[in-house]
């Protein structure tokens, strides 16, 4: 029987997924919490010093069988130019560790196939490497609905399409809502759209995506029943008013890029922005153009200022200034 990994490197943006693999592997040190939190040890890899480390390391189990010591930040560390000294008393050190030791050398950014301690716990019988990567497209899908499922729930596609484009792949954030949706639901029917919508921010967030959307296309009716839908979910005219201003105002910065020549995969990092988002707002920012949208723009501001100042009723503005940008 091969012998159970005692050094792992556990790399990747997905930090929800790397919690629940660490907790997976805290269960396995016994079933006593204060006994594992008592052999459990974490510390900062920009910070600790190396004797630090290997002393813990090195340290024998307190009445059980395993010791588990975390460390996060410890590889970009060593990678840095001025620590290759460092790095290599590390990489020796590794296939040393006593039987009694699990080591999770965590990075929140993912490495190369070439790092040395990627390299040394793929090949070393003793060192497990993985790669944790947020899922997007269809794999985020599929991570919603079993997310959904583990807890005895169901959602309806709506519904998920709904978290995706108000939240994207925030795992912890996605989480939450999911919990309060099948506390809402109960489990006794699917999680619909229509709960999303009342439910969440990110349901709010996706309202006026579709309704920046139906503008877009110039469709009237369905911009003003989606407006209605949001202020009757009881969303503040002000809010709401800020929230559609801010998406044109995203829609004019990829509009720019878009004509400057810029990949749509350029987009995000030059702006910030999640790959997700990016990738609907370059889809939503085709049915207009740059003129079209900073015409918009600047009739929203003039409509906040009214708002503001009290010179028009909010909701009442709010309609007319969707029945107008339809027609424009």
């Amino acid at each position: 029987m091969a012998e159970a990994p005692r050094f792992y490197v556990f790399h990747g943006e997905n930090a929800f997924a790397q919690g629940k693999t660490l907790g997976d592997l805290k269960r396995r040190l016994g079933d006593d919490p204060a006994m594992v939190s008592l052999n459990t040890m974490a510390f900062d890899g920009r910070t600790v010093s190396l004797a630090e480390l290997e002393h813990a390391c090195c340290t024998l189990p307190f009445l059980s069988n395993r010791r588990l010591v975390v460390v996060r930040g410890l590889i970009e560390r060593l990678n840095e130019p001025g620590n290759r000294q460092d790095r290599d008393r590390i990489l020796a050190f590794l296939p040393q560790l006593p039987a009694s030791t699990r080591l999770i050398l965590q990075e929140p950014h993912a490495l190369p196939d070439g790092n040395p301690f990627v390299r040394l716990a793929a090949s070393s019988p003793l060192g497990l490497a993985r790669k944790f990567d947020l899922p997007d497209g269809r794999a985020l899908v599929q991570w919603i609905r079993l997310q959904v499922a583990s807890q005895g729930g169901c959602i309806e596609p709506d519904a998920i399409a709904l978290l995706v484009l108000g939240i994207g792949n925030d795992l912890y954030l996605l989480e939450n809502e999911i919990d309060k949706l099948l506390s809402y639901t109960r489990l006794t029917r699917p999680i619909r759209a229509a709960d999303i919508r009342l439910l969440t921010a990110s349901g709010v967030q996706a309202g006026v995506f579709d309704l920046v959307d139906a503008v877009g296309q110039r469709l009237e009716s369905k911009a003003t029943t989606l407006l209605r839908s949001l202020l009757e979910a009881g969303e503040e005219p002000l809010r709401l008013s800020g929230m559609i201003t801010r998406q044109f105002r995203l829609l004019i910065q990829v509009r720019e890029r878009l004509d400057m020549r810029f990949l749509p995969d350029e987009i995000g990092p030059d702006l910030g922005l999640k790959p997700y988002p990016t990738g609907k707002l370059v889809q939503q920012a085709s049915s207009f153009t740059l003129k079209r949208l900073e015409d918009i723009y600047r009739r929203l501001l003039d409509n906040d200022l009214a708002i503001k100042t009290g010179n028009t009723q909010p909701i009442v503005a709010l309609e007319l200034l969707v029945v107008e940008l339809c027609s424009r």
